[in-house]
C-alpha cells in the first residue's frame, strides 16, 4: 500500500498529472483511501475506519460518521464526490473541480448551473425541483443550435406535415388551436443525457447530474389528431422533426438536430403539439411559440420551434439518430472501449430515477436533531414508479417512503419520509426508486456507453447535524 501511494504521487509529479478524487477512487479504491485519508497499511476498510483513518475521514466530511461501519469499500463520501476537490494527506495538489458557473438569463433562477455555453445548456440543482409543478424560472435549458428569433404573432407560426401521408398539410398555430381540442397535462420532460456525469470513465457530452429534468403543465393538442387529419399511410412508421433553430456553424442547409419517434409513440394521446407552459405562452427559450412533447422519452425528440413533421417509411436517420447519438448498448461493453455501431439501439423510454429535493445536499442541521424529514420526486419514462426507498446508513437498512399518486400519466410522483438518526454527525441520505416492471436504480451508473445515456444511479445527499 505504501508503494501504491509512492507510485501515485511520484508518477503525478513526473508526468504533471493532476487527478480528481473521483479519478483516483475509480482506479484503485484502497490506494485512494490511503492517499486521501492517510491509511498506510493494507487492511480492509472496516479496519481502516476504526482508527486514525476514521478520524481523517470525519475531518474531511466535517463531523463524526455514526454509520461508518456500514460504508462500502471504495465509497467516495458524497460530501467529497459532489463538487468538492480531494484533500490528499501528502503530495501534489489534486485537480480541483471546475468552477461552477451560474446562469444569468432573463426570467431564470440564478442558481441554475451552466454546463454548456455554445449551445446554451443549464441544469437545475435537485433542491430547486421541490415544487409539484416546476416553475418556468427553474426549468432546465437544453439547446443544440442557435436560439432563433421567433414570430411576434405566434398564431401565424406554420407547421407542415408531409411524407407518407394522404393529404400533406400546412397549418398555422392559430388554425391548430381552432381545429383541435386542447388539453393540459403535467408531464416530465427529461434530457436524454441526464445523469451522464455519473459514468466512469467519463462519457462525452454535457455533464448532467440529475438536473436535466422538470415537470411542467403543458397545454396543446394531441399530435395524433393532427396526423390523422393528414392521413398517415400504412407505410408511415416513423416521424422526422425539423425546427427553426440555426446550426451552430451558421450553415442554414444543416439541420441542427432532427430526431423522430416510432408511429405508436407519435399517436399516443399524451404526445402533443404545445404552445403553453404552466398556463403561460411557451417561452422562446423552451421552444416557443410551439414545440413537440413526447413525455417519458429523451427530450431531444420533443423538438423546439417545430416547423415540419415528416412521416417516413423507415427509421429516421437525421442528425441525432445515428452512430452512438441517443443510443444505448444492446450488450454491455467494456467501459472506455471502442464502440461497435451494431451493438446500439435507439434511446426511447427513460430509466427510473428518484431525487431528494429536501434537504439540499450540504445542508447543516441544528445539533440535537434526531429526525430527518425528507421530500423528493421520482419518475420512470413510459412506466410508473412502484416505490421509493430511503437509507441513512449507507444502504444497510431501507425505509419505504410515502409515494403520492400522479396527477395524470407521465407526471412525476412526489414522495415524503421521516427517518430517525442516533446522534449528531455526518449522514448520507440515499434514495432508490423501483418502476412498475421491477427495475430498481443501481448503486452506480449502469451499462457504460460512449455518449453517456441511461445514467440513473441512486441519488446521494450529504447533511451534517450539529
Amino acid at each position: 500500500m505504501i508503494e501504491c501511494i509512492k507510485n501515485y504521487w511520484e508518477g503525478s509529479v513526473a508526468n504533471k498529472i493532476e487527478r480528481s478524487i473521483a479519478e483516483l477512487y475509480s482506479d484503485d479504491p484502497e490506494c485512494a483511501d490511503a492517499a486521501v485519508f492517510g491509511r498506510k497499511t493494507n487492511v480492509d476498510r472496516r479496519g481502516f475506519l476504526s482508527g486514525a483513518g476514521l478520524a481523517a475521514m470525519g475531518a474531511a466530511v466535517g463531523g463524526a460518521i455514526p454509520f461508518a461501519q456500514n460504508m462500502p469499500g471504495g465509497l467516495i463520501p458524497a460530501a467529497l464526490a459532489q463538487g468538492q476537490p480531494a484533500t490528499p494527506a501528502a503530495g501534489p495538489a489534486a485537480k480541483p473541480e471546475p468552477k461552477t458557473v451560474y446562469l444569468s438569463f432573463p426570467g431564470k433562477n440564478d442558481k441554475l448551473v451552466v454546463i454548456g455555453e455554445k449551445p446554451l445548456v443549464a441544469e437545475t440543482p435537485e433542491f430547486l425541483l421541490d415544487d409539484d409543478t416546476t416553475p418556468i424560472s427553474k426549468f432546465y435549458i437544453r439547446n443544440n443550435g442557435q436560439i432563433p428569433d421567433t414570430a411576434k404573432e405566434p398564431d401565424k407560426w406554420k407547421i407542415s406535415i408531409d411524407g407518407e401521408v394522404n393529404k400533406p398539410l400546412e397549418l398555422t398555430l392559430g388554425e391548430i388551436k381552432a381545429k383541435f381540442k386542447s388539453q393540459t397535462r403535467r408531464m416530465v420532460l427529461e434530457c436524454g443525457g441526464n445523469g451522464r456525469s455519473f459514468f466512469t470513465p467519463p462519457a462525452s457530452g454535457n455533464q448532467w447530474t440529475n438536473g436535466g429534468a422538470g415537470c411542467a403543465e403543458w397545454t396543446g393538442v394531441r399530435l395524433g389528431e393532427v396526423l390523422k387529419l393528414a392521413g398517415v399511410k400504412p407505410s408511415g412508421i416513423y416521424t422526422a422533426h425539423y425546427g427553426s433553430d440555426l446550426h451552430l456553424s451558421g450553415d442554414a442547409s444543416k439541420p441542427t438536430l432532427s430526431r423522430g419517434v416510432r408511429m405508436p409513440k407519435a399517436m399516443d394521446p399524451d404526445s402533443m403539439i404545445v404552445w403553453a407552459m404552466n398556463g403561460e405562452p411557451l417561452p422562446n427559450i423552451h421552444g416557443g411559440p410551439v414545440r413537440l412533447i413526447y413525455p417519458g422519452w429523451a427530450g431531444s425528440a420533443s423538438h423546439k420551434w417545430v416547423t415540419k413533421i415528416t412521416v417516413r417509411d423507415k427509421e429516421h436517420d437525421g442528425p441525432g439518430m445515428t452512430g452512438t447519438s441517443y443510443r444505448l448498448t444492446i450488450k454491455p461493453m467494456v467501459p472506455g472501449d471502442k464502440a461497435d455501431p451494431k451493438n446500439f439501439k435507439i434511446l426511447e423510454s427513460m430509466p427510473v430515477r428518484s431525487i431528494i429535493t429536501s434537504p439540499a445536499h450540504g445542508t447543516k442541521i441544528a445539533a440535537g436533531t434526531r429526525e430527518l424529514k425528507l421530500r423528493g420526486a421520482a419518475w420512470a419514462g413510459d412506466l410508473a414508479v412502484n416505490k421509493v426507498d430511503i437509507s441513512v446508513d449507507f444502504g444497510s437498512t431501507w425505509t419505504q417512503t410515502q409515494l403520492s399518486k400522479p396527477k395524470n400519466r407521465f407526471d412525476w410522483q412526489r414522495f415524503t419520509a421521516s427517518v430517525k438518526v442516533p446522534a449528531d454527525g455526518y449522514y448520507e441520505i440515499w434514495t432508490r426508486a423501483t418502476d412498475s416492471r421491477g427495475s430498481m436504480q443501481p448503486h452506480v451508473a449502469p451499462f457504460w456507453n460512449p455518449s453517456g445515456y441511461g445514467g440513473n444511479p441512486m441519488h446521494r445527499v450529504a447533511v451534517l447535524i450539529g
